[in-house]
């Protein structure tokens, strides 16, 4: 797995921390460890798959699914690592 580089530098874990390993979880059916892990790793999955087969096929609304996708992500992503964080104080 690859290394942190804000954990190593700084010593505090960044928005991604756990990426990688929930996917590993993930694709070993470990899915609720998964979701411990990483919170948006099924709303990440749904938009990388969503993007991938909006390449190949085109339908109505996908730029308004897509962005709405992003932004649940990205909230998902900032509540979980607020709650992370507030352990390690």
């Amino acid at each position: 797995m690859l290394q942190c580089t804000s954990k190593e530098l700084f010593g505090v874990e960044c928005f991604g921390c756990g990426t990688q390993r929930a996917t590993v979880l993930f694709f070993k059916g470990e899915f609720a460890a998964a979701f411990y892990m990483y919170p948006a790793i099924y709303t990440l999955m749904l938009l990388l798959l969503l993007v991938v087969f909006n390449l190949f096929v085109k339908f109505k609304h996908d730029f308004k699914i897509k962005v709405g996708l992003l932004l649940l992500n990205v909230v998902i992503i900032v509540v979980s690592y607020g709650i992370k964080m507030s352990h390690y104080v």
